[in-house]
């Protein structure tokens, strides 16, 4: 989100709570986030596809509500209703190609008659999946495949540039000019998650029944788009029918959030921006002493970052009677590498803990596997696909394995020291300065691109440059 986007949020969370006696604040944050799908997405180099992305992001939420419908479930009047502001609200937008300048999407929409016959497959599908799909083992299982493939396209750099290329032809465009970035899909590595959590937890008999409206919200919520938190549906949907009122207090807190966010965002992480490690910096340094200083500008550089956003995304939540989780918890902090996984990306550790760490170890315990070979193979597993979440690559590969490895140990000494006293205060400090070391070095796989590079930091941050 830019500066521009934030404040236009925080002021109508100000005149939304203006507004609340006389207007019904799940409509307004579902026509919201509806909306700010489309305004949040940035200009897209395959034509139309600013207008595209956030319609499929849109269309996605309404199948996969289609698809995790309860047997003996009905279209009710307010499911109609907000699957009608879906395709009127799409035609509406689609309309604005013929004004002079877009309304909300980065370049001119599609044709208002392609929007429309779109809608109606659309909706053909929606009643197919709620008619006859719904609730089946295999159906959803495969739709969260799908959708696991779609984000592996979006990682994978030559899945990327591929995909992009034969869109570019669809479109009359070059495709010799694709690059794996023309397909810059805003938010969908969260809402691939979200739409996942909800699929997996529908086949397990965990979802509870939800409206068509308070779905796609939970899935597009505005101010959770760009950079998370990861919710779960169902702390998320009862916070919408609460009563709500935004008074001295929650202004205040919403206000102190934001503020935090925003001087950790866009004065703290861009100033530290000017001397952190990036690949250019990197291959241009050969003092020891001058690397560990852009490592370390780069470690805080990319907390301020994420946990800046955090702050914003919470702080806005706020304005309009929505507690996000927080995703941030002074990860630096933690004396072990188990604690910094509890404090650093919060939700994220947790959903794959969810629906990926615990299966597999549950399964690999069945199977009669020793203890220790169950933790590292789970662990391992689970920080490698974190890494692979960040983008389909070697480095990020090994920076997931890296912690992984570091995960198993930190576990087998823990299990070696247990019933031992507390450790004194001077080893505590040491702990944490060991782990935030462990840490930064881990950053080195994650900032640069390639093996290489990171090798070449990593020898003159041990000076053998």
């Amino acid at each position: 989100m830019t500066l521009q986007q934030i404040f236009v949020f925080a002021a109508l969370g100000l005149l939304a709570g203006r507004l609340y006696s006389r207007i019904s604040r799940p409509r307004l944050l579902f026509a919201a986030s509806a909306l700010a799908v489309f305004w949040l997405q940035p200009a897209a180099l395959v034509r139309g596809f600013d207008f595209w992305l956030p319609a499929a992001s849109l269309s996605l939420a309404a199948l996969v509500w289609a698809l995790t419908l309860p047997a003996g479930a009905s279209m009710s009047r307010e499911n109609k209703l907000a699957a009608a502001a879906l395709a009127l609200g799409g035609l509406l937008l689609a309309a604005t190609r013929y004004l002079n300048t877009p309304l909300l999407t980065a370049s001119r929409p599609p044709q208002v008659e392609l929007v429309a016959a779109l809608v109606a497959v659309l909706a053909g599908l929606a009643w197919l999946a709620a008619r006859s799909l719904r609730g089946r083992a295999a159906v959803l299982g495969a739709a969260s495949i799908a959708i696991l493939a779609v984000l592996i396209a979006l990682k994978a750099e030559p899945l990327a540039r591929g995909l992009s290329a034969w869109l570019r032809s669809l479109g009359g465009q070059d495709p010799a000019l694709a690059t794996a970035l023309d397909i810059n899909w805003l938010g969908f590595s969260y809402i691939a998650f979200r739409l996942v959590h909800t699929l997996r937890d529908r086949a397990a008999g965990r979802l509870p029944q939800l409206g068509l409206r308070d779905f796609v919200t939970y899935i597009v919520f505005f101010p959770a788009l760009t950079a998370g938190p990861i919710e779960r549906v169902e702390r998320f949907v009862p916070q919408l029918h609460e009563r709500f009122l935004l008074g001295a207090a929650e202004l205040q807190a919403a206000g102190q959030r934001l503020v935090t966010g925003l001087f950790m965002k866009f004065v703290l992480a861009d100033a530290l921006a000017y001397f952190a490690l990036n690949p250019t910096l990197g291959a241009q340094t050969h003092s020891t002493v001058w690397m560990w200083v852009l490592l370390i500008a780069y470690a805080w550089r990319i907390f301020f970052d994420f946990a800046g956003y955090t702050h914003i995304a919470i702080g806005l939540g706020l304005l309009f009677g929505v507690r996000l989780p927080e995703n941030f918890a002074r990860p630096y902090s933690q004396p072990n590498l188990t604690a910094f996984w509890n404090s650093w990306h919060i939700t994220l550790a947790q959903w794959f803990r969810a629906y990926f760490f615990n299966p597999l170890t549950r399964f690999l315990r069945t199977h009669n596997w020793p203890v220790w070979a169950v933790i590292l193979v789970g662990q391992v597993s689970t920080m490698a696909l974190i890494g692979l979440w960040h983008g389909v690559t070697l480095n990020f590969l090994i920076w997931g394995l890296w912690h992984g490895v570091g995960l198993f140990l930190h576990s087998q000494f823990a299990a070696a020291r247990k019933g031992r006293p507390a450790p004194a205060r001077w080893q505590h400090a040491l702990s944490v300065a060991g782990t935030f070391l462990y840490v930064a070095l881990g950053w080195v796989w994650f900032v640069l691109p390639q093996p290489a590079q990171a090798l070449h930091v990593l020898r003159v941050l041990f000076g053998s440059g």
